[in-house]
């Protein structure tokens, strides 16, 4: 008889640092999350299964005796930060914000972290006398509830990055320095749950999780182990004690969180905090979020004295000019569930080379190109060998369809150099047979044309139409680009 062969629990594995995928033996990509270079040997043999625990701190119990008061949402004090998360921070929620080195995540923070110490509104939907530590585990023990239903709170910051004295130095800058504000500059983990053991803070921030490295483990800080493993550690503190913590997270060149998916998936929430350098509005998104929509934005103005929100941002992206100008169209879109004016400014010259320039900023090239196609075949406007500029105003980037419509009136009206009525703005989705397609929220584009003082819109035709339209605005519905050059442009037909 031949001797009895190895089975596979007397053998080594191999598994993925990213996803946690096991394989029998080495690839060299994972066979889950489709990364190259992240298969490394497990080493030793599998260990049995885990074993049900005798005893259990929590029992379950039925879903309609949880006390849903625990998780209540709470004002931070700054209304654009709430809006993104959906009304406020939730007691034992981890949130993550991401976003581009010198983009202002530690300045946002340090000011959430500011207001939120000197005293925030109580629990959204709870009674006052419900919000006590005990129910919302916000209050500090220290807060007064006879102060108007404002409360101060304990808020630790966190620091790896920076020392003390440098986040003091931001902090006096952006008139961030609260009493119940502490702060604390440390790189190692076990000293980070030290400080939450003796501040026992109802916010922790930890700027950033990247920096913070356990004695425990092996791997430098930033590594994939290290991260894993303090964001494992500083989760379990948050829901252990029911502190609500915001963690910076580092981005990677290509714009991606930086370390483990896992890390994504471990949070309750995931912000990224956009905006460009040159330009002083930031947009922040919730890409992930369990509390709320995914699909708010929160607008800020970076400012030399720190951070604001914005609540009405529409006039942010448009130009200020005395009389019109040839080549500029104005246009609603949508960030999130928020409508936004902005303007498309387009340029059109004789090219002095064989190949005629193309250049954009804010806009799609691929889709400018191809607008610019049907502007020349389905309208008639000799626009292939002439030199193409196309710029949106204030740094603000239109990424869906919805801006092209307003991107063929700018370019039309670059062509005739004649400009379009200052009252008008233009929004429809273009497609190559030259048809207007609808977009979503057209009432709330409309609505927003209203608010803000136009008098006409020009919009994709529909056989329901547009509905109720308000008091003073004038909808022109359009199904095709030639329609809406022939109604701008009526000497052309």
């Amino acid at each position: 008889m031949s001797p009895a062969r190895k089975t596979s629990r007397n053998t080594n594995t191999y598994r993925c640092r990213e996803c946690g995928w096991t394989t029998a033996k080495w690839v060299g990509r994972c066979g889950e999350c489709q990364q190259w270079g992240t298969i490394e040997e497990a080493g030793g043999p599998t260990v049995a299964r885990t074993s049900a625990a005798r005893t259990v701190e929590t029992p379950a119990r039925p879903i309609a005796d949880v006390d849903a008061s625990l998780a209540q949402f709470s004002s931070t004090g700054i209304q654009e930060f709430d809006r993104v998360l959906g009304g406020g921070l939730v007691p034992g929620a981890v949130i993550l914000m991401a976003g581009e080195p010198g983009v202002g995540k530690s300045t946002l923070l340090l000011d959430v972290a500011s207001t939120f110490a000197r005293g925030t509104s109580v629990s959204k939907g709870a009674d006052a006398s419900e919000s006590g530590a005990a129910s919302s585990g916000l209050a500090s023990s220290g807060a007064d509830p006879s102060e108007g239903g404002h409360r101060a709170h304990d808020v630790l910051y966190v620091t790896g990055e920076e020392s003390a004295a440098q986040v003091k130095l931001r902090a006096d800058r952006i008139g961030a320095v609260a009493d119940t504000l502490f702060l604390a500059s440390e790189t190692d983990l076990g000293a980070a749950l030290a400080h939450m053991d003796k501040v026992s803070p109802s916010l922790l921030v930890v700027d950033s999780v990247q920096t913070l490295a356990s004695a425990e483990v092996e791997g430098a800080a930033g590594g994939v182990t290290q991260v894993r493993e303090v964001a494992a550690s500083i989760i379990a503190e948050a829901k252990k004690r029911n502190m609500t913590t915001l963690l910076v997270g580092h981005v990677t060149k290509e714009g991606t969180i930086a370390g483990p998916r896992l890390l994504e998936h471990l949070v309750d929430v995931v912000c990224q905090f956009e905006g460009d350098k040159n330009s002083r509005i930031r947009m922040l998104r919730a890409v992930k979020n369990r509390f709320g929509p995914t699909d708010e934005v929160g607008c800020f103005d970076l400012l030399e004295d720190g951070i604001e929100g914005v609540s009405d941002p529409s006039g942010l992206f448009v130009s200020r000019t005395a009389h019109p100008v040839a080549g500029t169209c104005l246009t609603i879109t949508m960030e999130g569930r928020r409508p936004l004016l902005a303007e498309v400014q387009a340029l059109l010259d004789e090219s002095a080379t064989a190949q005629p320039r193309r250049a954009t900023a804010g806009l799609d090239s691929a889709r400018t190109a191809m607008l610019l196609a049907v502007l020349q075949r389905r309208a008639g406007f000799n626009v292939g060998k002439l030199d193409c500029y196309l710029s949106t105003v204030g740094g603000v980037r239109l990424n869906e369809p919805a801006a092209d419509l307003a991107t063929v009136m700018a370019l039309a009206s670059a062509a005739e150099d004649k400009p379009l009525p200052r009252r008008l703005v233009v929004f429809g989705e273009v497609g190559l047979a030259g048809e207007v397609r609808a977009v979503p929220g057209i009432r709330q584009r409309i609505n927003e044309v209203a608010r803000l003082g136009f008098t006409h819109v020009m919009v994709p035709a529909s056989p329901a139409g547009v509905g109720e339209v308000p008091e003073g605005v004038h909808v022109k519905e359009v199904a095709s680009v030639v329609d809406a050059v022939d109604t701008l442009f009526p000497s052309r037909s």
